[in-house]
């Protein structure tokens, strides 16, 4: 299959060490720098390239922030055949784009971003496709994840927001909350040292992907329980109440099994 990938970034590059061996491969990223290292694929920097490779599945590696207009880009020079497909942790407007755009799509969400995953052993990570994607889309993925060893899910759209809302805003937002009263320690202990380096982690994503994340439309749900179990803490401890604190821990462990 002819697979252009869009942009060069950390998954980007992922994809096409993945795919290249079995397929051809091009990436398309407007920065020629970052094709520099690039090997065993077509590289272009012009959106009108594309058009001779002809490929037959796009998928959509750049900046969440620019998704939706790098499609956009690229599509004059694609023809209808060819399947669209984003990896996106942020569905927010994809399922508008997709109903107008015209052309088939696959939506999935490989759950092993670059952060903290290793790439080389993927067999404890996720990966989720999204019902509504084309069949044959959704049958490339499912070989390409089961391939990698990912566990993987099939949610709708809507799900997907939810489930997100649940599994990233919690812990961007517990994290945030835990950066906003940081200050320097000398003598870190081992668990202040463990929630400063998923704090180096989350930090080091781009503001936009943070932002929308967080303005999921779900979140302030999750938010609100967070608040509200904290607002509770912070009367057991006001009180020092030993029996109640005995019970809130024992919810916590219950939560975590």
């Amino acid at each position: 299959m002819r697979i252009l990938i869009i942009g060069a970034g950390k998954m980007g590059t992922f994809f096409s060490d993945v795919l290249c061996d079995k397929h051809e491969v091009a990436i398309f990223d407007i920065k020629a720098d970052k094709l520099k290292f690039v090997f065993n694929t077509q590289r272009f920097t012009k959106p009108e390239e594309i058009q001779a490779f002809n490929p037959e599945l796009v998928i959509n590696a750049s900046t969440i922030k620019y998704t939706l207009d790098a499609f956009k880009m690229v599509m004059p020079y694609l023809s209808k055949d060819c399947i669209l497909s984003d990896i996106s942790s942020v569905k927010t407007g994809f399922p508008e784009f997709y109903k107008e755009c015209g052309f088939r799509f696959v939506s999935t969400h490989p759950m092993f971003g670059p952060t903290f995953a290793s790439l080389s052993d993927l067999s404890t990570q996720n990966a989720i496709l999204i019902s509504e994607s084309d069949h044959l889309g959704k049958v490339f993925f499912k070989d390409l994840y089961e391939e990698l060893h990912l566990n993987i899910f099939e949610y709708s759209f809507e799900e997907h927001d939810k489930t997100m809302a649940y599994s990233l805003s919690i812990p961007f937002a517990s994290t945030l909350a835990f950066c906003s009263v940081m200050k320097h320690q000398d003598a870190p202990g081992t668990t202040f040292k463990r929630h400063m380096s998923i704090a180096h982690g989350v930090l080091s994503e781009d503001n936009y992907l943070i932002q929308e994340i967080l303005f999921n439309p779900n979140s302030l749900e999750q938010l609100g329980l967070i608040q509200k179990h904290l607002t509770e803490l912070s009367d057991i401890i006001s009180r020092r109440d030993g029996e109640a604190m005995e019970k809130f821990l024992a919810r916590a462990r219950e939560n975590i099994k």
